[in-house]
């Protein structure tokens, strides 16, 4: 029986013995400074609505954000692009599969005809992972895969990457398979954590912490179990830098759950999330990381799509505070992007 390099990959995902450690941070082989913090301040969700345009936007014009990713299925993905064209950004592709709120929708760019299997009774994509895990192909997710791609070609947009909304792409290893597939073929950087995944660790364990209180079956000081996941991201994020991709060395994803226990204002949960960012930025290991934000610019129409309105516009607050930025400077921390990144990977054999 042929065996193909992708059918190869999921057999070593599950047989291959594990690294213990990286020799050097996936930053120091990109020829970062050895010892330091090379971080990706990236803004998901751009192209979802006007207010998620104009929340990248200012993001990344006025505050330390250096990368966005768009949306393609949805209606203000053009537009949004237009202005990625205007005026030269970092905006990658955040590729699409599900449709999640209940009454602001969209199918996929392929169409229902091509992809059956990723659209629901009304006309759109699944709203939750598991349905789209449950009932799309892996062939119908790379086709989807590839019209986003290719839409965003024939708008005039080269993405400097591409990352996976609601991590759909990472939850079912035939579409994790295709995804690395389809990245190495078009040679677009593809959003993947290889290297120490200390922010990574810390966010599934307070998800996985979150979901036992919510069942009523977490304890303090309770040893939580391993996750399968983070054990085999170094085995993935080697074949990814053989193929000469760049490879994240962590991945922070979770800002929308940073929530105070006590009530706070729009203001008051912008500085809280300014806090949190610092320290995360404390918390994670030298090497190069991606942070995930959701930012918005108004509240008033996108708080009709969704209830996590406030939470968005808080991490615009983040992005553009003053306070944020010294402290980024002060600590030495390195912004960059994922062209860059792929810049310096070309020069590396």
């Amino acid at each position: 029986m042929k065996i193909s390099v992708w059918n190869l990959l999921i057999i070593l995902l599950i047989y291959q013995p594990v690294f213990s450690q990286q020799e050097m941070t996936y930053a120091q082989k990109l020829g970062y400074p050895e010892g330091k913090k090379v971080v990706i301040f990236h803004v998901d969700d751009a192209g979802m609505s006007f207010e998620s345009n104009e929340g990248a936007i200012k993001s990344i014009k006025e505050g330390v954000a250096t990368s966005c990713s768009i949306m393609m299925p949805c209606p203000w993905a053009a537009s949004f692009v237009k202005e990625a064209l205007k005026e030269p950004m970092d905006a990658g592709l955040h590729l699409t599969l599900t449709s999640e709120w209940k009454d602001f929708r969209w199918p996929p760019v392929a169409g229902k005809a091509a992809v059956p299997g990723l659209v629901d009774k009304e006309g759109a994509m699944w709203s939750s992972v598991e349905e789209v895990v449950a009932n799309a192909t892996p062939d119908e997710v790379e086709i989807e895969i590839r019209a986003q791609i290719d839409r965003a070609l024939s708008l005039g947009l080269k993405p400097t990457h591409m990352d996976s909304h609601m991590g759909t792409l990472f939850y079912h290893s035939p579409f994790l398979e295709r995804y690395i597939k389809v990245g190495i073929e078009y040679g677009i950087p593809i959003m993947f954590p290889g290297g120490n995944n200390k922010l990574l660790g810390l966010s599934m364990n307070n998800n996985l912490i979150k979901q036992l209180k919510k069942e009523g079956k977490y304890k303090e000081g309770m040893k939580l179990p391993s996750n399968s996941l983070m054990e085999k991201t170094p085995i993935v994020g080697k074949k990814i830098w053989e193929a000469g991709l760049p490879v994240l060395d962590d991945l922070h994803s979770i800002s929308g759950n940073w929530s105070p226990d006590y009530e706070v204002d729009d203001e008051g949960l912008g500085a809280y999330k300014v806090e949190k960012c610092k320290e995360l930025l404390t918390l994670m290991e030298p090497g190069l990381a991606m942070v995930i934000v959701h930012s918005i610019g108004d509240r008033k129409t996108f708080d009709r799509i969704s209830g996590s309105g406030a939470s968005r516009y808080a991490d615009m607050l983040a992005m553009t505070s003053p306070d944020l930025q010294k402290f980024i400077e002060e600590e030495g921390i390195i912004l960059t992007t994922w062209a860059e990144v792929m810049e310096r990977r070309k020069k590396i054999k």
